[in-house]
């Protein structure tokens, strides 16, 4: 899977973004929750932050895996165009 998403142009610095803009969304829908649903009271709203909060260690989990990856596939620091002229040298040699 995570070979797959790598292909597919996903690397770790999108999960790592997307797990710190998940902590900043959580903080967002607590504070929605507060505001929008004035009688739910604060548990709903602690429990709309929870929910959320919970995805940034997926993300977190994801990006550490495509970061092993891209060190094992040697495209850590390499940017897509340079994966590409290297990929296409590859297949000429062939």
């Amino acid at each position: 899977m995570i070979k797959m998403l790598h292909e597919k142009g996903l690397r770790s610095e999108h999960a790592y973004t997307a797990a710190f803009m998940s902590i900043g969304f959580s903080i967002f829908t607590w504070a929605a929750s507060l505001k929008v649903e004035p009688g739910a009271g604060l548990d709903r709203a602690d429990r709309w932050g929870i929910f959320v909060g919970e995805w940034a260690p997926t993300f977190f989990g994801l990006g550490l895996a495509l970061s092993h990856y891209e060190q094992q596939d040697g495209t850590l620091t390499a940017s897509v165009r340079d994966i590409r002229e290297a990929k296409e040298r590859q297949q000429e040699a062939m």
